[in-house]
């Protein structure tokens, strides 16, 4: 009988959900991975299970989709495997402004960024607190800490999760069950393609971490039951400054490196 711990990853295609899913293989958890894209999925599946000898099971659904958290939670049930981590990865931005962005765009992102997260969230946890043992990330972005013009949806949805995860982790103290907020800052990923930036990494080599640094400084930091995780000194330090600036001061300088940057 396969005792392994069992972790479920959204956004496991590719970028930092991918990174994870081969860190927590190699630490042979079996995997529950759940991404867009069946070629890319099945692909990682295969090489995973070959590579650790873990069992991967993989799941081809939109996040963007009102229904789909509760469709993964009962195909899950139906498969009698517990959650023993719980990882929300999937998200995704987007520049310009407000009021010139598609609604269903915005609305997409909500619903993939906060909604998705939260209903998956509030699926899996009960059982954990039943158990006694569970570990949830839920990635955030150092863009939480401050208001985005130019990416504001996208921002503002980070925000969210960041408070969300900070919450559910002092109501969840004593229970067994962690919640960790990683928030990564800049990282060589698929993101800054689907937001729309010429380049994929935003802020340029010079700044972007490798997703495969960016995943092991999530993984060390949830296992640790850490309740936030910021990867990187660089992006550590500034949300530290923006605590000490006049509220819209942070807003003016976002928006000032979006224009920089061609926004």
């Amino acid at each position: 009988m396969n005792t392994n711990p069992i972790a479920l990853i959204t956004g496991a295609s590719s970028g930092i959900g991918l990174e994870l899913a081969k860190i927590f293989a190699r630490e042979k958890h079996d995997l529950a991975l759940v991404a867009r894209s069946y070629e890319k999925l099945k692909a990682i599946a295969d090489n995973l299970q070959q590579a650790y000898g873990v069992q991967v099971n993989y799941y081809i659904k939109d996040l963007s989709v009102s229904s789909t958290p509760e469709e993964i939670y009962e195909v899950l049930q139906c498969e009698g495997g517990n959650i023993d981590v719980l990882i929300n990865n999937a998200g995704f931005g987007w520049r310009g402004e407000f009021a010139k962005m598609n609604v269903a765009d915005a609305l997409d992102m909500i619903q993939v960024n906060m909604t998705s997260l939260t209903h998956l969230t509030r699926l899996l946890l009960p059982g954990m607190i039943e158990r006694r043992r569970g570990k949830i990330m839920n990635v955030a972005s150092i863009a939480a800490f401050q208001p985005g013009p130019l990416m504001a949806t996208y921002y503002a949805s980070k925000a969210y999760v960041l408070n969300f995860s900070l919450a559910l982790a002092e109501e969840l103290r004593g229970t067994g069950v962690t919640v960790t907020a990683f928030c990564p800052g800049p990282t060589a990923t698929e993101f800054g393609k689907r937001a729309g930036f010429t380049k994929e990494k935003i802020l340029g080599d010079r700044f972007s971490m490798e997703a495969s640094i960016v995943a092991l400084d999530g993984y060390r930091g949830l296992m640790k039951g850490k309740p936030l995780v910021v990867s990187g000194w660089r992006n550590w330090l500034g949300p530290q400054l923006v605590r000490f600036l006049p509220r819209m001061i942070p807003g003016k300088l976002i928006k000032y490196i979006q224009k920089k940057r061609g926004i």
